[in-house]
């Protein structure tokens, strides 16, 4: 055996070592900690404790008062946003239109707009969240 073979093998006899004296200590102190030490309770402030909750400071839960999934959101009232135009392809389809409060652009597809849309139209729309941003969605001409 070389050195370094001895110097390993030292020191896996004595993690042996190690590992059969902490299993001995533990069954010497009775086999680790008991059920009920182990056992954790949350009070009413979401805290976990050791201490068991008092039987007698229960409240009644309405059982129609917990929901299990996200809220609904209410229904927002949606203020249509004014822009013009900027471009349309009616061969394709598509278009632009500049917001009038902003000046940013958002696309459009023909399926959200009405007949007789032009580049250079005053348009009423609503965004709505697409594939590679927003889009402008429920276009309406402006009178």
């Amino acid at each position: 055996m070389t050195f370094n073979k001895r110097e390993l093998e030292k020191k896996r006899e004595k993690k042996r070592q190690d590992k059969a004296k902490k299993k001995e200590d533990r069954k010497a102190n009775g086999g680790g900690n008991s059920l009920d030490d182990m056992i954790a309770y949350v009070d009413e402030n979401g805290m976990i404790t050791s201490t068991p909750p008092d039987p007698n400071n229960r409240q009644e839960i309405d059982v129609n008062e917990i929901s299990v999934s996200t809220p609904q959101r209410e229904k927002e009232e949606v203020v249509p946003l004014r822009g013009r135009v900027e471009h349309f392809n009616s061969s394709k389809g598509y278009g632009f239109i500049k917001d009038i409060g902003s000046t940013e652009k958002y696309f459009f597809h023909i399926s959200n707009a009405p007949e007789g849309i032009t580049e250079g139209n005053i348009v009423f729309f609503e965004l709505e969240r697409g594939q590679k941003g927003m889009n402008a969605v429920r276009i309406s001409l402006a009178d």
